[in-house]
């Protein structure tokens, strides 16, 4: 069982991790590829997860998630396994709770976003001596998350926001720096394997290419980042809005 962070310290981590994650509603870019629904708030694409504590503490703030109880048990147990002490859930808040509803405007309390969603995509990158260099990406979603494939338009705030929140949490659950050193690991692995660099939003404000087998950083533009899936088509394209 993880130390668990405390329902009393929520407010403060929420307040300290409220800023935009761009100057634009990334949602609006990807949710015409997936049906119109953002990716990120697809279930099917990806469970949101609350820490224990988080999810005491959202409880008491609202109605609009709710512990995720999929039709298939088994597949419950695989995520569940991949999630180890956090809490599955189900937001609401994309319709209110009525599938019949047309989706409201805004559709995402801000407020009411668990740490794991206002994380996505990106996850605490470390490098092999255990040093928090800044913000990697969930590579499993860069065939559909818009963002991924277009770095450039993350806002500095936001990326000291998730340094710092990700810092407070590191501190009061040790355990969980040791899980994405870890998924670190992994990464560096799996990229060297694809003979790929890993993409990093750097802790100094700029954007660098890592090689997973040496671990050096080559700074770049943070637009110079490959795109992926249907976005590296429109990319291509003279207008790419036309698709």
């Amino acid at each position: 069982m993880l130390p668990n962070l405390l329902p009393s310290n929520m407010r403060a981590l929420y307040a300290g991790f409220d800023a935009p994650l761009a100057d634009l509603d990334c949602g609006q870019k990807c949710s015409p590829y997936n049906g119109g629904i953002p990716v990120c708030c697809d279930i099917h694409h990806a469970v949101p997860t609350a820490y224990p504590g988080e999810w005491v503490h959202l409880r008491s703030r609202t109605k609009l998630w709710e512990v995720w109880k999929p039709e298939d048990e088994d597949h419950r147990e695989e995520i569940q396994a991949d999630a180890g002490d956090l809490i599955l859930l189900e937001c609401l808040m994309l319709n209110a709770g009525h599938p019949a509803d047309p989706i409201p405007e805004p559709y995402c309390r801000r407020d009411l976003r668990t740490l794991v969603c206002r994380a996505f995509p990106f996850f605490p990158y470390f490098n092999s001596r255990g040093e928090l260099l800044g913000l990697s990406v969930y590579w499993d979603y860069q065939d559909r998350c818009w963002i991924i494939s277009n770095l450039q338009v993350v806002r500095h705030e936001y990326r000291a926001q998730f340094i710092h929140t990700y810092e407070n949490i590191f501190a009061q659950m040790p355990a969980e720096r040791e899980s994405f050193q870890y998924h670190s690991e992994e990464m560096r692995r799996l990229f060297k394997e694809r003979r790929r660099t890993i993409p990093l939003l750097h802790r100094d404000g700029y954007a660098y290419k890592i090689s997973p087998a040496t671990e050096t950083l080559h700074r770049v533009e943070s637009d110079s980042f490959p795109k992926h899936g249907p976005y590296k088509i429109a990319d291509a394209l003279l207008f790419p809005d036309e698709i």
